[in-house]
């Protein structure tokens, strides 16, 4: 039997994909994975501007490659017209990326604020974003993804979906690591754990969990991060590429209910 080599593995030109938070940093590496190995790609955000100023860049990478469409992901109806537009314009879909989320960045009143300030209205509406909208986006994909023939969802967690945050990180700075943001991250990856068998063997469902990325952060919180880093810095959105690729494509064409976790070693203290 003749095997297959790593470039026909993880050659995805032709098949399809949908990039939920597609305008977004990690959108970014996600997108231009994608492109690169050969996929036509549509971006998904709520601001249609950041999409299309995406595309452009996508489209310098191959021609015609990308393809903008925008969806309020705390809305439901929004979510699944989304999925159903993209699905039409593609011709089907062989690849579904969600990785948009709040993050402890993300300026929502009652959110990046002490525990004892979080509101349950800013914990509903990071749900809605973090979680719920996996649901209803691979709900809504479901039967494009299986007629594929090479289904994957790629669902993007987070360290702190796994362990809980160290909070001695934050001190004497602004940032803040909401209840809220590491609740939907463990169900995500927990999300991702039930459709592994839902959804075999048509669609293959796995998650990958970044580390602390790097985005200009506060100097006392870098120096605090790296110390506790194995590899002695924090990530940065072309560290993702490379999960990226293999769990789109073929290269892990038996791998399913997993979560990769890519965060310089953190998780292994």
């Amino acid at each position: 039997m003749t095997m297959g080599t790593v470039a026909q593995m993880m050659d995805l030109s032709g098949r399809k994909a949908l990039v939920a938070g597609g305008a977004g940093h990690i959108g970014r590496a996600v997108g231009e994975t994608l492109v690169e190995l050969g996929a036509n790609v549509s971006i998904l955000d709520l601001d249609m501007s950041a999409c299309l100023e995406r595309v452009s860049s996508l489209t310098k990478i191959r021609e015609s490659s990308a393809s903008a469409i925008s969806a309020d992901l705390s809305d439901e109806k929004s979510t699944r017209s989304a999925v159903q537009k993209t699905i039409e314009k593609l011709g089907g879909l062989d690849i579904l990326v969600h990785c948009a989320a709040y993050v402890g960045t993300t300026q929502s009143p009652g959110w990046a604020v002490p525990f004892e300030q979080q509101t349950v209205a800013a914990w509903d509406t990071a749900l809605r974003v973090n979680l719920t909208s996996a649901f209803v986006m691979i709900q809504a994909a479901r039967t494009a993804l299986a007629a594929s023939g090479n289904g994957s969802v790629v669902l993007f967690g987070s360290i702190y979906g796994v362990i809980g945050p160290d909070f001695r990180l934050y001190e004497n700075t602004s940032m803040a690591n909401p209840a809220g943001y590491g609740a939907s991250k463990g169900g995500l990856l927990q999300l991702m754990r039930y459709l592994a068998t839902a959804l075999a063997p048509q669609i293959r469902v796995n998650a990958i969990s970044p580390g602390g990325v790097w985005r200009d952060q506060p100097e006392a919180f870098q120096q605090r991060y790296m110390a506790r880093t194995p590899l002695a810095r924090m990530a940065k959105e072309e560290d993702m590429k490379g999960a990226t690729a293999y769990l789109a494509s073929d290269l892990s064409a038996y791998v399913t209910g997993h979560n990769l976790v890519v965060d310089g070693g953190w998780t292994a203290w």
